[in-house]
């Protein structure tokens, strides 16, 4: 059997390329927080790999500390405008320092000072500090290379099922479910 991580690369870039949204990798991850309850956001869809998609966070925000007490995650992407929908169910695990390194060396220049300037998920008394808080950091790296953070990284969504959706005109929906046992991907048809 194939592996499906290899249809949502490719599912994934002609969405990304076709995209009409300014956030063309938007995903929705869903965690479950300390009462039991799912927690879902957007996250930006970094990477595709045989083993896995990859998002970027501060591991010491709330999706970063549902992940560490729960690592049991699901990431849906709707591509409306190709008529693509992915869900994964899966476990986030850290990738490489190494690995993590190179994302936070892709990211833009804004990003990275945003991303040392504050404190993910934390209360704000007001908005006027962030700004400051900002404009202090991009100071003090004006001309130096910002480091990453320790507290900042990447995941890696292992997944246990892949269900693709391919939307019909007609809503005869093709749909069809990928599950892993003992490393050997499975998948069956699903109605719509």
């Amino acid at each position: 059997m194939k592996n499906p991580l290899i249809q949502i690369e490719k599912w994934w870039s002609l969405a990304i390329g076709a995209s009409p949204l300014n956030l063309k990798s938007a995903v929705c991850l869903s965690t479950i927080d300390e009462t039991g309850f799912p927690n879902s956001r957007f996250v930006d869809l970094k990477d595709v790999d045989l083993e896995g998609v990859i998002f970027c966070s501060s591991y010491d925000s709330k999706k970063g500390g549902e992940i560490k007490n729960n690592p049991r995650v699901g990431i849906t992407a709707w591509w409306d405008h190709v008529g693509y929908q992915i869900r994964i169910v899966g476990n986030a695990v850290k990738v490489s320092e190494g690995e993590a390194i190179r994302y936070w060396e892709a990211r833009s220049r804004s990003a990275q000072v945003a991303t040392l300037s504050f404190n993910q998920s934390q209360i704000l008394d007001n908005f006027e500090f962030l700004e400051e808080k900002f404009l202090m950091t991009e100071s003090e790296y004006k001309t130096n290379h910002i480091p990453k953070p320790v507290n900042w990284g990447a995941y890696k969504i292992v997944p246990n099922s892949i269900e693709f959706l391919q939307f019909k005109e007609n809503r005869i929906h093709h749909r069809e479910l990928y599950q892993i046992e003992n490393g050997k991907w499975s998948s069956c048809l699903l109605q719509p």
